[in-house]
């Protein structure tokens, strides 16, 4: 068993594909970290940091996975992977769609570190189709996401006023339709 590796991403929310993936990346390795991104490029975010870091605690805790770590992540993946003595990244492949944008991401992180390794995982079956974009999308058009998210999440999105539900926490406005279900 190896001894320390990082899985980041930015959690927003946090899926139960994401749980999977921690669930199995821990028995792979002694320690595991994960790597909340602080900032996200994606124009539909939902969550500001601090909500994600709460709710994927709170998520591994009722998962029974206290000996997970969280951190933020707030550098380039390779500096964070130095500063906290990571050489291994795990990664989620859900499709192919993900393996051109993941693969570019790795072989760049290889470039700027070659001691980093990236390693990814494919989620169970049952969570394969499960995604982010997805479950905030069901959220904003008042759908219920309880079978796409750990139940701390989804008691969290319950909790939201629904006026709420189609905002950018950590934007202030609008977050507009991810097209989740519009192509």
């Amino acid at each position: 068993m190896s001894d320390l590796a990082v899985y980041p991403g930015t959690f927003d929310p946090l899926t139960l594909g994401h749980l999977d993936l921690i669930r199995r990346s821990r028995r792979v390795f002694d320690r595991l970290i994960v790597a909340v991104a602080g900032v996200s490029l994606k124009p539909t975010g939902m969550f500001p940091l601090s909500v994600r870091m709460r709710l994927v605690r709170e998520s591994l805790d009722e998962a029974g996975l206290h000996d997970v770590q969280i951190a933020p992540l707030d550098t380039l993946l390779v500096d964070f992977c130095r500063t906290h003595g990571v050489r291994t990244v795990v990664r989620g492949l859900r499709a192919y769609s993900d393996f051109e944008y993941e693969f570019q991401m790795a072989l760049t992180n290889r470039k700027l570190e070659p001691q980093i390794e990236t390693l990814f995982l494919m989620p169970s079956e049952e969570h394969s189709y499960v995604t982010a974009s997805t479950v905030r999308e069901i959220v904003r058009y008042g759908g219920d996401v309880a079978q796409f998210v750990p139940p701390a999440v989804h008691r969290y999105l319950m909790q939201m006023p629904a006026d709420q539900s189609n905002t950018c926490l950590d934007k202030g406005g609008p977050c507009g339709n991810a097209g989740a279900f519009d192509r």
